[in-house]
């Protein structure tokens, strides 16, 4: 079988599952495991997204206003690349490319399945997985795999467990401030966290800057969608140009987070278990894996960025 993923996550799953030699195209965001990197790249953003957060949440509401597409889809090489099989997502139009930005490109595949996945919670990734697993003719593996995320989720909720729950608040785009939704806060309530914005299986959503001041949460999570951490951590002065950013409790004792939301906190693919785990490091210290560079960091502000300076001043 040859496959062409236009989905991160739906990649990762078909890695996982052994079956990777039947990739034969990616995503342009296709990133994990390393080497799918060097697949053919069949889609591209169809706009600039090195602009700002607020300048790209402006063009993505002017596009889809507008009925203009967000992604680019080389059809002309996937037509050459003739798979068998297509992997896409209905979950949301702006994340990914979805069937309807495939009939829109004109795509000419005679005679090849589409498959997309959707989800909007830790269950729905599991039903992605067995999906994908299904049309794959991998069923039996995709029991195996399904079962093993879901003990090493369930590995997390017992060492949480018991201790006290911190408030939080999760953030998936800062200008304008939106809370993560959809499996995010689940991956907070199995990491015994208090979620103070957001619904588990809803959509993320915009909220208004100063509710995230009026939560003041004990712990703060960033996570762009689509951002590495690197990324992540330029958002910080985005932030901090609010007035009260300074007085948030989360701020004055050093717990902000930022993270790498593009391969964690908001791919529903085989990096959902490690999320959960992350989260838990964030909130209660606990390690269930060690942390690799680019996972996330806490920021420096408020008592760590006090602590800095006077390492520097030694």
């Amino acid at each position: 079988m040859r496959i062409v993923s236009l989905l991160a996550s739906a990649t990762e799953i078909v890695c996982a599952l052994g079956a990777g030699e039947m990739l034969v195209g990616r995503s342009h965001e296709c990133d994990n495991p390393e080497w799918v990197r060097q697949l053919p790249c069949c889609s591209a953003p169809a706009f600039d997204v090195s602009m700002s957060s607020a300048e790209i949440d402006a063009e993505v509401r002017r596009r889809l206003h507008a009925g203009e597409p967000l992604y680019r889809i080389d059809t002309e090489r996937i037509e050459a690349l003739r798979p068998d099989l297509l992997l896409t997502q209905l979950h949301c139009e702006v994340c990914a490319i979805t069937p309807g930005d495939v009939e829109r490109s004109g795509l000419c595949i005679a005679g090849a399945r589409q498959v997309a996945v959707s989800a909007s919670k830790l269950e729905d990734i599991f039903a992605s997985i067995r999906l994908i697993a299904g049309a794959l003719g991998l069923e039996d593996r995709g029991e195996e795999m399904v079962a093993g995320e879901q003990a090493r989720v369930e590995a997390v909720r017992r060492v949480c467990a018991g201790r006290k729950p911190p408030s939080v608040v999760m953030v998936e785009w800062t200008d304008p401030v939106f809370a993560m939704g959809n499996w995010g806060p689940e991956l907070v309530e199995i990491a015994n966290g208090r979620l103070l914005i957001g619904h588990k299986g809803e959509y993320s959503a915009a909220i208004p800057a100063d509710r995230l001041r009026e939560s003041d949460p004990e712990v703060l999570i960033v996570a762009p969608c689509g951002y590495g951490l690197e990324r992540s951590l330029g958002e910080l002065p985005v932030l901090e140009r609010h007035p009260w950013w300074g007085e948030l409790q989360a701020v004055r004792t050093g717990r902000v987070a930022f993270a790498d939301g593009n391969l964690f906190f908001n791919r529903s693919g085989m990096t959902v278990s490690r999320t959960a785990e992350i989260i838990a490091e964030i909130l209660h210290g606990v390690q269930f894996a060690e942390t690799r560079k680019g996972e996330w960091v806490w920021a420096e502000t408020g008592a760590r960025s006090g602590l800095r300076a006077m390492a520097a001043q030694a």
